[in-house]
């Protein structure tokens, strides 16, 4: 049975899930809650099942990240011009995120959400959670080797911006270091590899996971709540779209790159990333249709993916923070100036790192809000809708992460245009040694 399921395409088993997960959403919806206000036994199992699955995901963060970093780290020595593939791939980074947040001011005024929203001002809150500029400064340094931090109720986590400074830091080292550091980088890429055939058994319950977090979504906020916040929900989703399908396709049309192929190939881990909402989750995915199916060096791709996956954010850290700044000044009568707007941009383009230390886009919010001198209360208005929203801002998230290496390994001259071009795309889920070995698993096409 096992062995069946395998076979089918991961694509297809994810939207298979989606529909289920939406049918018994609006199932669990239409039970109602039980006596005492309390979820009903459905929506219960529904948010235990997509709880599980990205708290899975979330365990393995830290050490992926912590890995995946120091390795790419050590992977540009074989990059003869290491120095300029990593200027221009931030330089991509800044490009597709600046386009990204014009479309968002863009519409913002075109739509005026929060000029037309019927969101009950009593719902306004400060978020427990904030961002500013002096958090972020101070959050650089680690507090330990582990990047561990306590919050006020004594739960310990992993401050993940913290984590990427460590490891660069210890990256770095051990190039500096040289040969006697060999031993060390060979125990970091053989641990990498463990932690990231763990993830592929936690991925291949993604499913699973999608029925669950799908299906809460549905019972849980139904559309009520997109219905008071329609037009914001709708300039949101009409953003993304029109970066996802209109801009990325535009710019690999320019680098004489096919947008069929590139979807295609880089479509498995799009998906995964809307479903799990959650970027570095979808790393290995992602890591791997952008060396496979997309044609970008191992070399390149194994320090691109893992830096875009913390930093590369055009859903959440561009269009919606724009979008979400506009409503909440419009909402409370504030008038924005072009210095507002600049800035705006700005923040979206440089803060994106900002958002590496929390899950979600509430700290990128609230610190281009408090930037604009406006109401941290507004943040409450959007929570409600926020998951639902941050299953598309994933999605592009994501996309971007594969579409810049992409572009700049196909105007540096290293992109394999042939394996780009092939009919045939790679499946992210069969690991490499059902093939025979990392190479082989280059080789293996399934239908696209």
């Amino acid at each position: 049975m096992l062995a069946r399921l395998r076979r089918v395409p991961f694509a297809a088993q994810v939207l298979l899930a989606l529909i289920v997960g939406v049918a018994l959403g609006l199932v669990a919806r239409d039970l109602g809650p039980v006596a005492d206000g309390t979820p009903n036994w459905l929506t219960s199992t529904l948010d235990t099942v997509g709880s599980t699955f990205v708290t899975l995901l979330k365990v393995l963060v830290p050490p992926l990240i912590v890995t995946a970093v120091i390795v790419s780290i050590a992977n540009l020595r074989q990059v003869s011009n290491a120095a300029r593939l990593a200027g221009q791939t931030l330089l991509w980074f800044a490009i597709t995120a600046l386009i990204a947040v014009a479309i968002g001011i863009g519409l913002g005024l075109l739509t005026e959400p929060g000029s037309n929203s019927s969101v009950d001002a009593a719902s306004a809150a400060v978020p427990e959670k904030t961002g500013s500029w002096w958090d972020f400064l101070t959050g650089l340094v680690p507090g330990n080797i582990f990047g561990l931090q306590s919050s006020a109720e004594g739960v310990l986590s992993f401050n993940v911006l913290q984590l990427i400074v460590i490891a660069v830091a210890i990256g770095i080292a051990a190039l500096k270091v040289g040969e006697p550091a060999e031993p060390f980088l060979a125990l970091t890429r053989s641990a990498l590899a463990i932690v990231q055939r763990v993830l592929w058994w936690v991925i291949l319950l993604a499913p699973i996971g999608t029925v669950g977090l799908i299906g809460n979504a549905v019972a849980s906020y139904g559309w009520e709540s997109l219905g008071s916040l329609g037009a914001f929900t709708g300039a949101v989703y009409a953003g993304l779209a029109l970066v996802l399908f209109v801009v990325y396709p535009v710019l690999l049309r320019l680098h004489g790159l096919s947008p069929l192929r590139y979807f295609a190939g880089a479509w498995p881990a799009i998906q995964l990333a809307f479903v799990s909402r959650s970027s570095i989750g979808t790393l290995p995915v992602t890591e791997r249709v952008t060396e496979q199916n997309l044609g970008v060096p191992r070399s390149y791709a194994s320090f691109a993916v893992p830096l875009g996956a913390t930093t590369k954010m055009d859903g959440c850290a561009a269009i919606y923070p724009a979008l979400a700044a506009i409503f909440v000044a419009q909402f409370f009568g504030v008038d924005l100036s072009v210095t507002d707007y600049l800035l705006i941009a700005l923040v979206s383009v440089a803060g994106s790192a900002a958002t590496a230390g929390v899950t979600g886009a509430v700290v990128m919010l609230t610190l281009t809000l408090s930037t604009l001198g406006l109401p941290l209360a507004g943040v409450g208005l959007l929570l409600a809708i926020d998951p639902i929203l941050d299953m598309g801002r994933t999605a592009v998230n994501v996309a971007g992460q594969a579409l810049v290496p992409t572009i700049v390994a196909k105007r540096e001259g290293i992109l394999d245009v042939e394996r780009y071009r092939s009919t045939s795309t790679v499946d992210p889920l069969a690991p490499a040694e059902e093939c025979g070995g990392a190479d082989a698993d280059r080789r293996r096409p399934v239908a696209a």
